[in-house]
């Protein structure tokens, strides 16, 4: 078992508990769902949502998954773990707000600890 997140807004949780999944933006566009490792969570939070408020992790246990999850190369061959197909909501195990810094970068919400140790 190994813990995936993904990056997201309220919002879109709140369809997940309605409709039983998730169905993100990225799976219509590129056919599947970001998501990133807790190790990656900050360079991709940093790179793609400094400085934005109102954000929460998924976190998303993912033996847990029924849809296929390949971890995929970025460049530098760096693996991210793709979600193809609809996330099931059973999987998420948490849900951790994600607020960014007083600077607008981020840093690892002491909740997301609690589930790495």
């Amino acid at each position: 078992m190994a813990l995936i997140l993904h990056i997201t807004r309220p919002e879109a949780w709140e369809q997940v508990r309605q409709n039983g999944f998730y169905h993100g933006d990225t799976l219509a566009t590129e056919g599947f769902i970001h998501c990133s490792t807790p190790q990656q969570v900050i360079r991709t939070a940093n790179a793609l949502f400094t400085g934005q408020p109102n954000l929460i992790l998924l976190c998303i246990q993912s033996d847990l998954v029924k849809a296929a999850i390949h971890y995929e190369s970025v460049e530098g061959g760096e693996q991210f773990p793709h979600i193809y197909g609809p996330l099931n909501a059973d999987a998420v195990v948490d849900v951790i707000a994600f607020p960014p810094d007083t600077d607008g970068t981020f840093s690892l919400p002491a909740a997301l600890l609690q589930h790495l140790r």
